[in-house]
């Protein structure tokens, strides 16, 4: 019979969690933490939460555990082409700007951001969605090679599956289409194997989003969909502020459908299309 989880308990292991990744379990979810971190509790050696807390805090004992702990806790929801609406922003409105200021050397290349991307099956799809676009309308002057996308994640483990570009049957039929399917996939036994090319377009990091943004550099558009429903309300704000401080003038923040951004005016513009929204730096923010 496991081990229940106290009341005090809770409130350590809350604390510890939210101090290391921003993700705030609410008391009525403590059986969460109860049942996502009982294995670890049995393989840390520890003889209470409260133990695996105090080994935690002295990471000198088991290095690994707190990385351990993070992939424990981290939600892993995604799928393909996550909602319709930020792919009909990204194809009829962004994209045609974007090849528009390559072809007139106003810019180099285009710089997205998949923040949180779990198993990437996000930053796959914006690659997927690109290279659509330039296929089907015959452009040879523009690669895929020009628009950079950046995928991170705090687990390990999701960037290992994510690395491997290869998913299970149920991982595929979650909002992937037979056209992307056949045109992006190959079957390998039990498994779908991703084509290079997609593959090679996105570059994975492991990064906490309580950290520094500075080494990631600028965007043009920023993803980050359905992340900020498990922080607190202080850390929704830091996250946004630090968004804000790596998109470039009129650069794009994708948020989730469902998500709620009040407090935009000061900073971005918001623009409907199809409806969904998408939030547009203002010109003199920096």
């Amino acid at each position: 019979m496991g081990l229940s989880l106290s009341h005090n308990e809770f409130l350590l292991m809350q604390k510890y969690i939210s101090e290391q990744c921003g993700i705030l379990i609410p008391e009525e979810k403590a059986y969460l933490i109860e049942s996502r971190l009982a294995k670890l509790l049995a393989e840390s050696g520890a003889k209470s939460f409260a133990g695996l807390y105090h080994t935690l805090r002295n990471q000198g004992l088991n290095k690994s555990l707190p990385q351990k702990v993070i992939d424990a806790i981290t939600t892993k929801e995604t799928r393909w082409f996550r909602d319709k609406t930020p792919w009909y922003a990204l194809e009829d409105v962004l994209l045609p700007r974007y090849i528009r200021e390559i072809r007139q050397a106003k810019r180099p290349k285009v710089r997205i951001w998949s923040a949180a991307c779990a198993t990437g099956q996000e930053p796959y799809s914006i690659a997927m969605c690109i290279d659509n676009y330039i296929n089907q309308r015959g452009i040879t002057d523009i690669k895929l090679s020009h628009f950079e996308i950046l995928a991170t994640d705090i687990s390990q483990a999701a960037l290992q599956t994510a690395r491997s570009g290869k998913y299970d049957h149920l991982s595929i039929a979650r909002g992937l289409d037979d056209t992307c399917r056949a045109r992006y996939l190959k079957q390998e036994g039990r498994v779908w194997a991703l084509d290079e090319k997609l593959k090679e377009a996105v570059r994975f990091q492991q990064f906490n989003l309580r950290n520094s943004y500075l080494s990631l550099g600028k965007f043009d558009i920023v993803f980050c969909r359905y992340v900020m429903i498990y922080f607190s309300e202080a850390f929704k704000q830091e996250l946004r502020r630090k968004i804000i401080s790596v998109l470039n003038p009129e650069g794009v923040l994708f948020l989730g459908s469902s998500e709620i951004y009040t407090k935009y005016k000061e900073h971005f513009e918001l623009v409907e299309y199809k409806g969904g929204i998408h939030y547009r730096l203002k010109k003199h923010q920096e």
